[in-house]
């Protein structure tokens, strides 16, 4: 899908969207650049993802994309020449909308390179949005693993899915926290690429919001790393909770193993088959091994509760 808005000086944002081989060849032929396909634009060696061809710049990146509930990598490409600015993406991105819908709000018609501050600022926007939910919901994981104690179910079963779900929480947090740190040390790159090669240009203004945009990325990766180390530190904590959890259900299976062992040894010994027994001739003899059997079944629990395993 080919979209095309003309500038005021001249110039054209053209917006690509999956684009077919005559969409391709038409833009190369009208602007007198070439637009990589899908393949180039996911190689991810930095000659290849960031380079110049006389006036225009050819840059690339991955950014996330909701693929319905699920993040998903996709490349997307730019072509940055002094009279136009081309985007290629084979995915829909919430920043085009969002420049566009600025774009017609401007008072002064922009440039090209205008509409590619506006980009960079909008993906930089968007990347703190996603940061900001990011860290809204690692809190929450957070309050509910820290403060599980005042809520959680008694039965071990319901404890069990409630830590497997919040473990499965904090894998995705961490995927979607490796996706936007993959998409903000590229904008970083792009945007420190651009203000390098485009001092010459006889219309550099734009390179003042760029710099902006860069200083903004600076804390954003930041915020980010914070926010890795904290989804690291609750993924350590919610293991060694099940792991806990896991120890009680074999200290259980210990106690119970352990105080059975004195009452079978009992019970087996008067059940041999044997003429001659003592014990049968006894009066009180029965009454007898009942106790005994149930001593040695109360003393190792007392003997547990004593040492503090149980």
């Amino acid at each position: 899908m080919l979209k095309e808005r003309e500038l005021s000086d001249g110039g054209a944002w053209i917006d690509l969207l999956d684009p077919t081989p005559e969409e391709t060849a038409r833009v190369e032929k009208q602007h007198g650049v070439r637009i990589a396909p899908r393949e180039e634009l996911e190689e991810i060696e930095s000659s290849s993802r960031l380079s110049r061809v006389g006036d225009a710049l050819y840059m690339n990146m991955p950014v996330a994309t909701l693929d319905g509930a699920v993040l998903q990598p996709s490349p997307l490409g730019f072509v940055l020449t002094d009279k136009a600015f081309i985007t290629i993406h084979f995915a829909r991105l919430h920043t085009t909308d969002a420049v566009l819908s600025r774009v017609e709000a401007e008072s002064d018609e922009p440039t090209a390179p205008d509409v590619f501050a506006m980009m960079m600022e909008s993906m930089v926007d968007f990347s703190a949005d996603q940061l900001e939910t990011i860290a809204a919901d690692m809190l929450k994981l957070s309050q509910m693993l820290f403060r599980r104690g005042e809520q959680a179910p008694r039965n071990i079963r319901k404890q069990h899915k409630l830590l497997r779900h919040m473990l499965t929480e904090i894998g995705y947090a961490g995927e979607q926290l490796a996706f936007i740190r993959e998409t903000l040390l590229a904008l970083s790159r792009i945007i420190t690429y651009t203000i390098e090669t485009c001092r010459s240009w006889e219309k550099n203004d734009f390179l003042e919001r760029l710099e902006t945009a860069r200083h903004d990325l600076k804390s954003l990766i930041e915020h980010e790393t914070h926010l890795s180390d904290k989804a690291q530190f609750l993924l350590d904590a919610n293991l060694g909770f099940i792991n806990t959890e896991q120890n009680d259900i074999f200290k259980v299976l210990t106690i119970v193993s352990v105080v059975g062992i004195p009452p079978t040894f009992f019970a087996s010994m008067w059940g041999m088959n044997f003429h001659y027994m003592p014990e049968l001739a006894w009066h009180w003899g029965y009454p007898f091994g009942l106790g005994l059997i149930a001593v040695s079944t109360v003393v190792p629990i007392l003997w547990f509760k004593w040492r503090g395993w149980w």
